[in-house]
């Protein structure tokens, strides 16, 4: 995610950091980037094992909202697209507040946002639609990325600063693996039906999914085509907002 750039993570102040806590580290991806950054020690912690054994150097399974260290451990405590996957935010980040001497950062997307373009006309609002479902079925909060200082503030944190970093996964000829396989997962709609349970569990019927996952099939066929023809691109950009708030 930030192989082009860095600069919305400036007001972390990592060349200042001699500790940095990432929760809900996951395999690491932003763990890697922090050790870039800093000469100190960036400790990765995760409720999930499995997860951790990717992530090298150290780090501590646990719970985002019951952190396993006793207060002010760390200079810096910081997570990246994990306040959007909890029932209750709000706790964790006081636990982010309790633990960090210096500052707290959230990285958060707003996925209700996301926006998508493509050589395919039928993609873009199809991809809407599907994500309105899925949204709508999801129990926490995805869009609170831009929202995330009310949650630092009510931690009773000073926000430094809110800064907007724009994911963008570009797809264009020629195409990896990983694109030949998303383009096979939409012609079979494969992706629906693994999100079929979490998009029922919002106010979309059945019969409605089934018409969505009719057109996303035929949809893919006509990504698949393109491809063949080396003439399919997409671009797909999701808004981050980088929130820094200072103990």
């Amino acid at each position: 995610m930030w192989a082009d750039s860095r600069a919305a993570l400036a007001d972390l102040e990592l060349g200042t950091c001699q500790r940095v806590l990432d929760v809900g580290c996951g395999t690491g991806e932003l763990t890697r980037v922090l050790r870039e950054e800093t000469d100190g020690t960036v400790v990765g912690v995760d409720a999930d094992a499995d997860l951790l054994a990717s992530v090298g150097g150290p780090t501590v399974q646990g719970d985002a909202t019951r952190l396993p260290f006793a207060e002010d451990s760390f200079d810096l405590v910081v997570c990246q697209a994990l306040l959007i996957n909890l029932p209750d935010p709000g706790a964790a980040v006081r636990e982010f507040a309790r633990v960090a001497s210096q500052r707290v950062a959230a990285v958060e997307p707003n996925n209700a946002a996301v926006t998508v373009e493509s050589t395919v006309a039928a993609e873009p609002p199809l991809a809407r639609r599907a994500r309105r479902f899925y949204l709508d079925g999801v129990g926490t909060d995805v869009a609170l990325g831009s929202d995330a200082a009310d949650l630092l503030r009510e931690a009773g944190l000073d926000v430094v600063s809110t800064r907007r970093y724009d994911q963008v996964r570009e797809i264009t000829p020629p195409y990896g693996e990983q694109a030949i396989r998303s383009a096979r997962r939409k012609a079979t709609g494969e992706g629906l039906a693994s999100d079929r349970e979490t998009i029922l569990d919002g106010e979309t019927t059945p019969e409605e999914l089934d018409r969505l996952r009719e057109q996303w099939r035929e949809m893919g066929r006509t990504v698949v085509e393109q491809m063949g023809d080396r003439a399919y691109e997409r671009r797909e950009t999701v808004p981050f907002f980088v929130t820094v708030g200072r103990v």
